[in-house]
This record gives C-alpha cells, structure tokens and sequence, in this order.
C-alpha cells in the first residue's frame, strides 16, 4: 500500500547518535565517581528515554538521588554535545526529501528527551518533518501510543495511512499498540536477526528499500 505519512524513530533508525549519548552518560558517571560505560553497554542501555539509560548505566542498587544527579549531569552536558560525533545514516536525509517529494507527510517520534529532538531535527534536517515529538511531562513514552497519535492528530492522518519505521523492539510495540504497519531498518542499534526474532514483517538494509516500501 501507498501511505499518507511515515512516522520515523531517531536514534539507530535516522541517526546515528550513540557515541554522544554515550559520551553524555559518562560525562554523569565520571562527575558522580561512578565507574563508565562501554560502547556496546550504552547500545544496549537506549531505546526507552534518558531516564531509563540511566537507571541501566548506574551500579545496581544506586539511590534515586544518585540516578537524579547522573540524569541531571548528562542533561547539562548534552544540550551542548550533542551533535559532536551524531550524523544521519547514508541516504536517510535523501530519502525523506524524496518522500515529501511524493506528497508523503513525515514525522519524528522519539523517546529521547524533546530539547535533543528539536535540536537535532533542527541541525541535520531543517524543514524535512512536519512535527518532531520527544519525551515531555504529560505524554506517556513509547512503546505507549500516546506519542504517535498525538502525531497523527497534527498530521490529520489516520493510523490505517500511516507507517512507524524503526530499529528496535521498542519501535515494534510502539507500532503494534498504535494499529500502525511497521518497517524495521537492519542498520541501527539491534541489527536484522533482533528485529526478524521479534516478528517484524518487513525489514530493510537501505534507504531505496526503504522509499520503496513507503511508497509501493
């Protein structure tokens, strides 16, 4: 089918952000003398807010003033760094500007906190999405739905014409409680064998796969 708006997840599905966020949660530990975090730990740790990432990046059993400090130190520092080493994976900012070519409206969901999707939207794709939603205070997190209809509300699209593309488990349900078509991208932080053991119907390896799917 032909959908009306593709609804794209950020982080491992348009960018690829983990170096900063794991530079970010780090920057937390080091601050609080709590020891660091691996590449691989932190791509592990991501997918459901900052606040989750670290809960997971803290030792076990740390109290909850330690985890509001961690949080609150990466916060500061990555409103500033967190562009550094983030850059959108090859052929995304094409696709989606030949997406909108094709009258397709687009959008970002994420669960990372909103000022880093604001900023990022606004750094590597000025004017390509007609709404980012990030993580905010009275709206439930994803894999909730609450985040996606309040896209496809904006967008004036119902969830029958709408596709969710992302990379991880977290992006499945998302779309699976939203009553969306799902798309999963093998380039992001899971991989394909992850997103194939979960269920997922349709997956890609590149951006033309990807268009062709929206479009087809």
């Amino acid at each position: 089918m032909s959908y009306k708006a593709a609804i794209f997840d950020m982080d491992g599905t348009i960018l690829d952000t983990l170096v900063d966020l794991q530079n970010a949660t780090n920057y937390g530990l080091s601050k609080n003398n709590l020891p660091e975090r691996t590449y691989d730990e932190v791509r592990g740790f991501v997918g459901n807010g900052i606040r989750k990432l670290i809960e997971r990046a803290v030792p076990a059993g740390s109290t909850e003033e330690t985890i509001q400090k961690v949080h609150s130190d990466f916060t500061e520092f990555y409103k500033v760094h967190n562009s550094d080493h983030t850059a959108p994976y090859k052929g995304i900012p094409e696709a989606i500007t030949q997406l909108r070519a094709h009258g397709i409206k687009t959008a970002v969901v994420s669960n990372k906190a909103d000022y880093g999707v604001q900023a990022l939207v606004k750094d590597f794709f000025p004017e390509s999405f007609n709404i980012a939603v990030g993580e905010r205070e009275g709206v439930a997190k994803k894999p909730s739905p609450d985040m996606v209809c309040l896209a496809l509300n904006k967008l004036g699209i119902s969830k029958e014409e709408a596709v969710y593309i992302g990379d991880s488990d977290v992006d499945f349900q998302t779309a699976a409680n939203s009553g969306l078509n799902f798309i999963g991208v093998d380039w992001g932080f899971k991989g394909r064998a992850f997103l194939e053991n979960l269920g997922a119907k349709t997956i890609v390896h590149n951006s033309e796969e990807l268009i062709n799917e929206i479009l087809k």
